[in-house]
């Protein structure tokens, strides 16, 4: 399994080679939608991509927790998060083995 961190450059480039763009209009690309994403979640909407999965904010009320080093009570204040899930299609492609060509 490859280990890999993909970033926003890798982005931009795999929009530069696979849609022949510039790199400049790939990344403003990315950006604007990446922009658009995020004032979504945090107006508190759900952004479902098709075929990809769902982004979710969540909201978490406060609750008491523990310090695991000390094992100290201590109060966790009430926060909103985003959590993902992804769609059916893409949990069958992420648990499918990949095939090795010639070996």
């Amino acid at each position: 399994m490859s280990e890999k961190t993909i970033t926003r450059a890798d982005f931009v480039e795999a929009l530069h080679k696979r849609c022949d763009v510039s790199r400049t209009l790939g990344g403003r690309f990315l950006e604007s939608l990446l922009g658009a994403m995020e004032a979504a979640l945090v107006a508190g909407d759900t952004v479902k991509l098709a075929r990809f999965g769902n982004f979710i904010v969540r909201e978490k009320n406060e609750r008491i927790g523990r310090n695991p080093k000390t094992g100290e009570a201590a109060r966790i204040t009430p926060r909103r998060v985003v959590t993902f899930r992804p769609s059916q299609l893409m949990r069958q492609r992420v648990e499918r083995p990949t095939r090795r060509r010639g070996g």
